[in-house]
C-alpha cells in the first residue's frame, strides 16, 4: 500500500485535486505531501495525513509523485533540475504527469524517468476546475500497464473516467486530440456569432439556439453566455492554452498529416493573441472578428 504520496503544482486544478486526494485517503498511515512554490496556493490544505509546503524536498522519498504544472519545461525542471527530485523518490516510484505537455516532450520525460529505475504515466486531465472540484475528472493515461494499474485506486479519487489510452506518450496524444477539437469549436464560435449579428440575428436568441440546438456543445455552453456577458477572464488563458495547438501542428507536420480545419482555427487563435488578448479565456477569440464587422454578441444586461 502506497503511504508517502507528493503533489507538485497547486493551481486552479492541482488545488482541489490535492484536497480529493488527501480527503480520501486510504489509511491514516498515508501522508500527501502538496507543494507549491507560491506560498499563497498553500492557503486551505489542511487536516490529517497533509503536508502543505514551498519545499519541494519534502517530497523525497515519494512513492507516487503527481506533477500538475503548466507544460513540459516545468515537468522537466521539477524532475531534472537543481532539486534532483526525481531521483530522491522512493526506489520504483510511479511519476504521474497531470499536465497538459507535447507529445514529443512526454516521450522524453518517459525515457529519463525510467532511466532513473521509476515509472512514468502521462494522465492528463479533462474537466476544467468544476471537475476537479467534484473529483469527476476523466483522465487520459500513458504508459505502462502495471504502472497505470498501480496508481488506479489514486486516479479515483480525482477522476470517474479512467482510461489507459496506450503506451508512454498515449495520455498526452489523447489530451491533445480533446483540446484541439474543443478549440475549433470555440473558434467557429467566434467567427460565426458576430456574422449572425451583422445580419441582424439578435445576440441572445442566437445564444439560445446554439446552447439548446444541434450545435450546442460544451464550449457553447460555457463560452456563449460568457461572451454575452462580455467576460472574459473565467477559462484558461488563450496565451497559456496556445501550446495545445502548438503541439497538435507539430505531430501533424511529423507525421505529413493534412490538418486544414485545425490550420484555420489555429489562425483564429493566433489573430487574438496578436492583438494582445493572450490573458484573457477562449471566448475572446471572438473580439477580433466584432471589431472586423462592427458588432458586439452582447445580451441587453451586459
Amino acid at each position: 500500500m502506497t503511504t508517502r504520496i507528493a503533489l507538485l503544482g497547486l493551481g486552479a486544478m492541482g488545488h482541489p485535486i490535492a484536497r480529493n486526494l488527501a480527503a480520501k485517503r486510504a489509511s491514516e498511515a498515508e501522508t500527501l505531501v502538496a507543494v507549491d512554490a507560491d506560498p499563497a496556493r498553500l492557503a486551505g490544505l489542511a487536516g490529517p495525513g497533509l503536508v502543505a509546503t514551498a519545499d519541494p524536498g519534502q517530497a523525497t522519498g515519494a512513492e507516487v509523485l503527481f506533477l500538475c504544472l503548466p507544460n513540459g519545461d516545468g515537468v522537466e525542471a521539477a524532475l531534472l533540475g537543481a532539486d534532483r527530485l526525481l531521483k530522491r523518490l522512493a526506489p520504483g516510484a510511479v511519476v504521474v504527469d497531470l499536465s497538459t505537455i507535447a507529445h514529443a516532450k512526454a516521450l522524453a520525460i518517459g525515457r529519463a524517468v525510467a532511466a532513473a529505475g521509476r515509472r512514468f504515466v502521462d494522465a492528463p486531465v479533462s474537466g476544467a476546475p468544476a471537475g476537479a472540484e467534484a473529483g469527476t475528472l476523466t483522465v487520459m493515461c500513458g504508459g505502462a500497464a502495471e504502472a497505470v494499474a498501480a496508481v488506479r485506486p489514486l486516479l479515483e479519487r480525482i477522476g470517474t473516467t479512467i482510461l489507459h489510452m496506450g503506451p508512454t506518450g498515449s495520455g498526452q496524444l489523447t489530451k491533445t486530440i480533446n483540446n484541439v477539437l474543443y478549440d475549433i469549436n470555440i473558434a467557429a464560435l467566434a467567427e460565426v456569432l458576430p456574422m449572425a449579428v451583422a445580419m441582424g440575428l439578435d445576440p441572445e436568441q442566437i445564444a439560445e439556439v446554439v446552447t439548446t440546438g444541434t450545435s450546442r456543445s460544451y464550449a457553447s455552453q460555457f463560452f456563449v453566455p460568457r461572451i454575452l456577458q462580455g467576460r472574459f477572464d473565467e477559462g484558461y488563458p488563450m496565451g497559456a492554452a496556445y501550446k495545445d495547438l502548438v503541439a497538435a501542428s507539430a505531430i501533424a507536420a511529423e507525421n505529413g498529416f493534412p490538418m486544414p480545419v485545425t490550420a484555420a482555427a489555429t489562425a483564429t487563435y493566433q489573430t487574438a493573441l496578436r492583438q494582445g488578448h493572450a490573458d484573457k479565456d477562449k471566448g475572446a477569440m471572438v473580439l477580433p472578428f466584432e471589431n472586423l464587422l462592427g458588432v458586439k454578441v452582447r445580451g441587453r444586461t451586459a
